[in-house]
Order: structure tokens, then sequence, then C-alpha cells
């Protein structure tokens, strides 16, 4: 059997061998519902290669694992942009939310439409989608970009906003104050006001992401570089 003649049947048993009952308990702790080890679920995303038709077919199936898959397998570009949003809509659990903003919509020319759209959005899940992809345009490409207008928001709206936005407003946060001197008081003050992952559980050796540290520590590993 080639590589492009595998079925979505096949591909389905294959992840339900994979499944390890001791790494779905720590993914469920943290949201996910899924019990593939992820460098496996890589080993079988390259062995099976791009495949555009077969990863729709295994986002269908709803199931957690085959989503992750079909994010490995798919090309970015051939999506548009109502696929992305109905795609973003149904992807509830953190590992997929967060490998198809960072796999496929920022690769996507529907990146910018949909981050002005999603920032916008109601629904604080979608609304931390666009704050995503609004970090990476402060870190990659801030042109055009109301950066004093983002400061405004995140003061007003960070400290009360739902688990999932504010981790993504913080990340924007800290890139403002990491990649642009001219903001980088202000951005640190906004942190040490709001006190937002103050106390945010951190492993010796990373950095917190309580934004007055995080933007210290990866200035001063700028100015070391």
């Amino acid at each position: 059997m080639t590589v492009s003649e595998v079925t979505v049947g096949e591909v389905m048993a294959e992840l339900a061998a994979l499944e390890d009952p001791k790494v779905r308990e720590v993914n469920e702790k943290h949201g996910d519902d899924h019990g593939v080890n992820l460098g496996k679920l890589r080993a079988l995303a390259k062995r099976l290669k791009t495949q555009q038709e077969l990863a729709y077919r295994l986002w269908e199936t709803g199931d957690t694992a085959a989503r992750l898959l079909a994010m490995l397998i798919c090309r970015p570009k051939a999506f548009e942009r109502a696929e992305l949003d109905a795609m973003l809509r149904e992807a509830r659990t953190p590992k997929v939310h967060g490998w198809l903003v960072n796999y496929v919509v920022k690769k996507s020319p529907h990146a910018e439409e949909l981050r002005l759209a999603w920032t916008a959005d109601p629904d604080p899940v979608v609304a931390s989608a666009g704050w995503a992809l609004t970090a990476e345009r402060v870190t990659k490409r801030p042109e055009s970009l109301d950066l004093v207008g983002l400061l405004d928001v995140i003061e007003a709206e960070m400290a009360g906003a739902p688990e999932r936005l504010q981790w993504e407003m913080n990340h924007c946060l800290a890139q403002i104050g990491i990649e642009h001197a001219e903001h980088r008081a202000r951005a640190t003050g906004i942190g040490e006001r709001l006190e937002v992952l103050k106390d945010y559980p951190t492993s010796p050796g990373c950095t917190s992401p309580f934004a007055p540290i995080w933007i210290n520590e990866m200035v001063r590993r700028k100015q070391e570089a």
C-alpha cells in the first residue's frame, strides 16, 4: 500500500493503536482529550507527507488526535477564509486551537483578514486567536499596527478577560515591550499594575509569563546576544 492509498479508517486505526492512557491523563489536565504522544504523531505525519484531501477527512472526524494530524499534513494556503473561520470555531480544545492558529492560519493568505475579524469577535476563544495573530504581527510585521491603541485595549480589558483570551493579550503585551523600546516602559507598567499571571507557576529554568519579568528577561537576552 502506497502513502497515497491510505484511507481515513486506516489512519484512525493507527491513531487508536498509539493511544496511551498515561498520555491522555496528562493531556486531560490541560483540557485536551487525546492520548497520542506528539512525537509519534509527528512521525506518522512525516510518513504520510502532505495530503490535503486526507487532512480534510481527518478534520471531519472531530477526533482531537486526527485533527492534530490533519494540521501536520495539510497545505495551509489551500484553505479558504470561511473554512478557517469555521474550523477555528469548532476547535475548542487548547492544542487543536493552538496548532490551527500557529501551523495553518499564520501561513494562510487570509491571516490578516482573520486577525481583524477574530480580535473583535464576542466569543473570547475566537478573540484569543485574533490576539495570537496580533502578537506575531507585533514581532514580525509591526508596520501600520497601532501599538498605542493595542496597549490601551490591553490595559482596559486584560485583567477581566477569560483565561485563554487573557493569556494571548498578555502575550501581545509582552511582545510590544520586548520588540518596541519606545513602548517598553508603558508595557511593563501595565503588567505591574494589572498583575496578570504574576503568580503563575513556572518550572525551574523557564521564564515567567508575568509580563514585566518576561519583557526584562527577553530584552536582557537580546542585549547579550
